[in-house]
């Protein structure tokens, strides 16, 4: 699914409009009566106070509708208008009309901070102050009503977008932005509802389809894609009969060191069961009798030292390495990375002390192979690519490293995003288990399994991402959030890729 920024939004409204011969307040009507339809499912009749903030623009309109449905439906309705300007748009005052005719009570008109009206724990919310147009900071009064209303306790619904919040804008004043429990929003999601610093406002996310014209929504270039199950399907390529263990790939991972052999076990037995046709694990010495008891299915090599990486030497073609996991950041192992580098020229798959490596000797960086894929994680993003001041310009600075390098990078999070200098993806699966030592060492053998597959590094990275975040979601099912180990992820990759096709889970204790 697309992600637009608001200005494109703007021109999908207008010719939908156009294209269908309707009126802009007909097509408010039709949005706010969706947003009526699922909060009348919710409270279903219930005698719960309901007081709707409304602005005096097109989201104030939203609210005005839903306002004069919930009246009409017996609601307990309270309007106010937060009047933060004379300035009405066209829409907001046609609706404003409509709700004083239905009302013996006219909406509250709301002027100053020291008009807030009270709002109680158990009242339900809704807020129509600010939407999806917002490019300003609110005034200061308006500021104040956020607040109180975030310190309330009440239900809080937000219509399109929690007011305060910029569509794909960095906001300065974070405290004033609603925090919504639920977030209804129209059409298309926004990029704010994604990242890590504007997220938490949004709550539960509905999106309603509402009719815009879908001829602009198919070719608008987007601000970003949007993964769930459908776009992964489309990046699957299946597997032919007429094929053996050599066609998939050879994934050889290296890693681990003195008391850190279980990471590379964890990526290794991923890879295995993301469909690499063959894995070969390089690891220190100590490691050897560990792997081939835990993993019979893998191949050993091991380094001339017994409890870290020194000198990394193998007699064998694989179609894509990993390397990072556990291997510590001593200075015999930067040097082998090092010579690694200078004589590998196929994508690698690059995490944990690898990026820390990578960090601390930038001259390695260019030493890296076309295509090679980095999984950091917030810390290891900001030690790559240097501080932010906002998730928008994180994003900007990732996309400036992934064309100097000319490599893919994958930022974990909630949502996991993956970076190219001309694209970016969101992936839509994982759960809070997943924030579970290990977790990012299976990520990195699916990866390294779809790489060595012939999966171009970018559709492995999404695709990949996708179903460790699947995989992690099929082991919460079983075990509950608490209860997932990355051992749980990597055995359910399987059960994630018949996922895809709706086939009936399978879960591996």
């Amino acid at each position: 699914m697309k992600i637009l920024s608001a200005k494109q939004i703007k021109q999908a409204d207008k010719l939908t409009i156009e294209k269908q011969g309707i009126s802009s307040t007909e097509l408010m009507e039709r949005a706010a009566t969706l947003v009526f339809d699922e909060i009348h499912k919710r409270l279903q009749g219930a005698p719960i106070p309901v007081k709707i903030f409304c602005g005096i623009g097109n989201n104030g309109g939203d609210g005005l509708v839903v306002g004069r449905q919930l009246i009409e439906a017996g609601y307990d309705v309270t309007i106010y208008i937060v009047n933060y300007s004379d300035q009405r748009s066209p829409d907001f005052l046609v609706n404003y009309d409509r709700v004083k005719n239905l009302s013996k009570n006219w909406p509250v008109l709301l002027k100053a901070e020291d008009e807030l009206p009270e709002i109680k724990y158990g009242d339900f919310v809704v807020d129509a102050i600010f939407g999806v147009g917002l490019n300003r900071p609110l005034p200061n009064w308006v500021a104040g009503l956020v607040k109180h209303i975030n310190a309330s306790g009440a239900f809080v619904l937000a219509i399109d977008m929690p007011s305060g919040l910029m569509a794909d804008a960095a906001v300065a004043d974070m405290e004033s932005i609603i925090k919504a429990s639920y977030t209804i929003s129209f059409q298309v999601p926004k990029m704010a509802f994604y990242l890590p610093g504007t997220a938490p406002f949004v709550g539960d996310l509905q999106i309603l389809d509402i009719g815009l014209d879908p001829e602009f929504l198919k070719d608008a270039p987007a601000a970003a894609e949007l993964i769930g199950k459908a776009e992964a399907r489309a990046l699957y390529t299946p597997r032919q009969r007429f094929t053996h263990k050599g066609t998939y790939g050879h994934a050889l991972i290296i890693g681990g060191s003195y008391g850190k052999i279980g990471s590379v076990c964890l990526s290794a037995t991923a890879a295995l069961r993301a469909g690499a046709g063959l894995v070969t694990i390089y690891a220190p010495k100590c490691g050897y009798d560990i792997l081939q008891t835990a993993l019979p299915e893998a191949m050993v090599i091991t380094d001339p030292h017994k409890e870290i990486l020194t000198n990394i030497d193998f007699d064998l073609d694989p179609d894509v390495i990993a390397f990072g996991i556990g291997v510590g950041t001593k200075e015999e192992t930067i040097e082998a990375f090092e010579q690694l580098l200078k004589k590998y020229e196929k994508p690698m798959v690059i995490d944990a002390d690898g990026l820390n490596i990578l960090s601390k000797n930038g001259n390695l960086l260019e030493l890296l192979p076309e295509g090679s894929i980095l999984t950091p994680h917030p810390k290891e993003l900001e030690r790559l690519i240097g501080s932010w001041k906002d998730d928008f310009e994180k994003l900007e600075k990732a996309r400036a490293f992934t064309k100097k390098y000319k490599v893919v990078l994958l930022i974990k999070g909630t949502y996991t995003f993956t970076v190219t200098p001309k694209d970016l993806f969101i992936n839509t699966t994982g759960n809070p288990g997943m924030a579970t030592a290990g977790s990012g060492d299976v990520l990195t053998g699916v990866l390294a399994a779809l790489v060595g597959q012939g999966y171009e590094s970018l559709r492995a990275t999404i695709l990949g991402v996708y179903l460790h975040g699947k995989a992690g979601d099929i082991a919460a099912e079983r075990f509950s959030y608490e209860g997932v180990v990355a051992g749980d992820i990597a055995k359910n990759t399987g059960a994630a890729i018949f996922d895809l096709f709706e086939t009936e889970k399978t879960n591996i204790s």
